[in-house]
C-alpha cells in the first residue's frame, strides 16, 4: 500500500511546490543557479591560479597548491553547518515543523561565522608550520606565506557566504543564492589582473582581490537574511542550540568528512610529490605546481555534478520528509543522467586538450608540460564515471541517511585514494600517484551504485 503523509502535514504543505511541481522543471530551476554558484566558488580559485601563474609564474602556482588545504578545511566547516543546517531545514518542513526548521537555520548561520573566525585565528597563530606540514618545499616558502595570511583574514566572509548560500536555496531562493557567489567572483576577477600587474602586487594581489570578493558574497547573505527570507527567523533563534547543531553535524557530516579527506589526500600528495619529486627527472616543484592545476581544473567538473546534487537536495529533503518516495526516486534519475553525461564531457576534453588546459595556468619548460599533459591524462582516465559518487553522497544526506553519506564521502578520498598515493610511489616513483586516481574512481563508482541502487529499492517497496 502506498505510503501517505499525515493529513496535517499534506495540509501544511500543499501548496510547496517542492511536493507538487514537475521533477524535472523543479531540478532545472534549483541546479543551474546552484551550478553557476559552485563554479564561482571554484572559479575563485581558478581565477587566482591563471592570473598568479601568468604574473608570477610556476612558483606562484605551488604556492596555491600548498594553500589549497586552507580553501579546503574552511569549505569542510561550511558545509558541515551549510549543507546540514539546510538538509535539516527541508525535512522539517516537509514534515510540517516549520519553527523547528527556523530554529535550525538560525542556529546554523551563527555557528557558520564563529567557526569561520576560529578557523582564521588557528591560520594566522600558526602559519608557517601549518604551509611546511601542507608540503611546501624551501622555493616555494616565501610566496605561501605571502598568499595564505592574507587569505586567512577572508576565511570568515567565505565561511559565511558557502554555507549561508545552502540555506538560502533551502528557502527557496536558488537565484539569489547564485548571484551572491557570481557577484564576488566577477569582482574577484576584475581585481586580480588590477592588482597583480597593474599594482605590481604578485602574489599578494591576487589573495586580496579574492578576500574582497568573499567579503561581498559575505555581505549579500547577511542582506538576505535581514531583508529578503522567506523563513521566519526570530532574534533568540540565532543563539545555537546543542540540540540543532547535533541534528545539523549529523546530515552535514558526509559533506565536511569529503572536504577534510580531500585536505588530507592534498597533504599526503604535496609530501609525496616533494619527496619522490626530489628524486625524479622533474624535481619538486613542477610536480607541486602541475597537480595544483590539475585538482583546480577538476573543481570545475565536479563543482557542476554537486551543484546538481545540491540543486536536488531541497527536492529529495522535502519529499522524503513529506513520504513522496516516487518523486524522491525520479529526482535521483534526473541527477544521476545529468551528472554522467556532464562527467562524460569532462572526459574528453582532459584525453584531447590536455596541452592546452595546461597551457592557460602559464608557460613551463618541456618537462612541466610532459609531466602535467601525463597525470591529467592518466589521473583523470576515469572521469566519466565521477559524477555519480558526489552526487550519491548528497543525495543519503538530503534524506536524513547520514551514515550512508558518510560512507560515501570516504569511500573515494579515505579508503581508496589515501593509501594508494603512499603505496603505489613505493613501487613505481612518483608515476604512482597517477595511476592512483583511476583505480579508486572505479571502486567508490561501484559502491555508490550499489548503495544507491538498494536505497531507491526500499523506496520502490514503500510506494507499492
Amino acid at each position: 500500500m502506498k505510503s501517505q503523509s499525515s493529513p496535517s502535514t499534506a495540509n501544511t504543505n500543499a501548496g510547496n511546490p517542492l511536493g507538487i511541481a514537475p521533477t524535472g522543471r523543479l531540478l532545472a530551476k534549483f541546479a543551474i543557479p546552484a551550478i553557476i554558484s559552485m563554479l564561482v566558488n571554484a572559479l575563485y580559485n581558478i581565477v587566482d591560479q591563471i592570473f598568479i601563474g601568468q604574473g608570477v609564474g610556476m612558483l606562484g602556482n605551488a604556492a596555491t597548491n600548498i594553500a589549497f588545504p586552507v580553501t579546503t578545511i574552511s569549505t569542510a566547516a561550511a558545509l558541515l553547518l551549510g549543507i546540514g543546517g539546510a538538509s535539516n531545514y527541508n525535512l522539517e518542513m516537509g514534515a510540517g515543523r516549520d519553527r523547528k526548521a527556523s530554529e535550525i537555520a538560525g542556529s546554523a548561520l551563527s555557528s557558520l561565522v564563529i567557526t569561520g573566525t576560529a578557523i582564521a585565528a588557528v591560520i594566522l597563530i600558526f602559519l608557517k608550520p601549518l604551509l611546511n606540514f601542507f608540503g611546501a618545499p624551501d622555493t616555494v616558502m616565501p610566496y605561501a606565506i605571502d598568499y595564505v595570511s592574507i587569505i586567512a583574514i577572508g576565511l570568515l566572509f567565505f565561511t559565511l557566504s558557502v554555507g549561508g548560500n545552502h540555506l538560502i536555496r533551502a528557502d527557496r531562493s536558488p537565484t539569489y543564492s547564485m548571484v551572491c557567489t557570481l557577484i564576488g567572483a566577477i569582482i574577484n576577477t576584475i581585481l586580480d589582473p588590477l592588482f597583480i600587474f597593474g599594482f605590481k602586487w604578485g602574489i599578494k594581489g591576487g589573495a586580496w582581490a579574492t578576500v574582497i570578493g568573499q567579503f561581498i558574497s559575505a555581505m549579500l547573505v547577511v542582506l538576505y537574511f535581514a531583508k529578503f527570507r522567506h523563513m521566519h527567523l526570530e532574534r533568540n533563534m540565532f543563539k545555537p542550540q546543542l540540540i540543532h547543531l547535533k541534528a545539523i553535524s549529523s546530515l552535514g557530516l558526509s559533506s565536511c568528512i569529503n572536504q577534510i579527506a580531500i585536505g588530507a589526500v592534498q597533504i599526503v600528495m604535496n609530501n609525496t610529490l616533494r619527496y619522490y619529486g626530489a628524486s625524479s627527472v622533474y624535481g619538486s616543484d613542477i610536480p607541486i605546481a602541475c597537480v595544483g592545476i590539475v585538482s583546480k581544473v577538476n573543481m570545475v567538473f565536479l563543482a557542476i555534478c554537486i551543484g546538481i546534487a545540491q540543486g536536488a537536495q531541497p527536492i529529495w529533503g522535502f519529499n522524503y520528509g513529506a513520504k513522496k518516495y516516487d518523486r524522491v526516486r525520479q529526482a535521483y534519475r534526473y541527477s544521476a543522467t545529468a551528472c554522467t553525461i556532464i562527467a562524460t564531457f569532462f572526459f574528453l576534453c582532459f584525453q584531447i586538450f590536455p596541452h592546452q588546459i595546461v597551457g592557460m595556468f602559464g608557460e613551463g619548460s618541456d618537462l612541466y608540460f610532459k609531466f602535467a599533459e601525463n597525470y591529467l591524462r592518466i589521473f583523470m582516465l576515469l572521469t566519466f564515471a565521477n559524477g555519480i559518487q558526489p552526487m550519491s553522497a548528497g543525495f543519503f544526506t538530503s534524506i536524513g541517511k547520514a551514515g550512508l553519506g558518510i560512507i560515501m564521502s570516504l569511500t573515494r578520498q579515505v579508503l581508496f585514494l589515501l593509501p594508494l598515493i603512499v603505496i603505489f610511489p613505493i613501487f613505481i616513483g612518483i608515476d604512482g600517484v597517477m595511476y592512483a586516481g583511476p583505480i579508486a574512481d572505479a571502486a567508490a563508482f561501484v559502491l555508490a551504485v550499489v548503495f544507491a541502487r538498494r536505497e531507491l529499492g526500499k523506496m520502490r517497496a514503500e510506494t507499492t
